[in-house]
């Protein structure tokens, strides 16, 4: 009995062993570049029908290993520029937004040719540059709360293509609103909450 528990615990020692060598001739860090496309779902409770367009945007991430499964990812953008939009009326007014997003990470290693991953973590978002149409601004005054914070869900895989180099195909779903007001009252809440799906290289050291 004692020789097998003494077994056991030598196999699990080389796994272990095994696995922090492999996190090592890896690296800890990996970087991401993505073309990512955001499919917003705008739902407005105003009653105006408001809502931002759709676009493709750039992305980087950062990620950091803090073992061969576990890791946390920092994912950074530009401020975008999106048109506002209102049912009936077309354009009424533009933005920018800045959506930085900390996650954390599960990476799945049972699979040599690929390596499937899921995250969870928070969003904030920054509304900036926020103009509307002269005629609109004098009869309604607008204005929208310039933060939100809300939650991010992640599911992506990562294919070995070279040495230390990865194809990336990425989906998020990010949850982001804004209060709109009128002349200094609230009158509803755009929820953006967008869909991105995202394909990129990413290279690990």
């Amino acid at each position: 009995m004692k020789k097998q528990w003494l077994a056991l615990a030598l196999v699990g020692a080389l796994t272990s062993a095994a696995a922090f060598a492999q996190q090592a001739a890896d690296g800890p860090w990996l970087v991401r570049a993505r073309a990512v496309h955001l499919d917003s779902v705008n739902k407005d409770s105003t009653g105006l029908g408001l809502s931002i367009n759709d676009k493709v945007l750039p992305e980087v991430d950062i990620t950091y290993f803090f073992s061969p499964n576990l890791a946390a990812e920092l994912i950074l953008t530009v401020p975008q520029k999106q048109k506002i939009r209102a049912d009936g009326l077309g354009q009424i007014g533009t933005l920018n937004h800045l959506p930085p997003a900390l996650l954390a990470q599960y990476h799945f290693t049972q699979w040599s040719g690929f390596k499937p991953y899921v995250g969870a973590g928070v969003n904030y978002t920054r509304f900036s540059s926020v103009r509307f149409d002269p005629a609109v601004q004098a009869a309604l005054s607008p204005s929208i709360d310039r933060s939100s914070w809300g939650g991010a869900l992640q599911v992506g895989v990562d294919i070995p293509v070279a040495k230390n180099l990865y194809l990336n195909f990425d989906v998020k779903k990010v949850f982001i609103k804004t209060d709109v007001f009128a002349a200094g009252q609230q009158v509803g809440t755009l929820k953006i909450n967008p869909v991105l799906a995202g394909v990129g290289l990413g290279w690990r050291f």
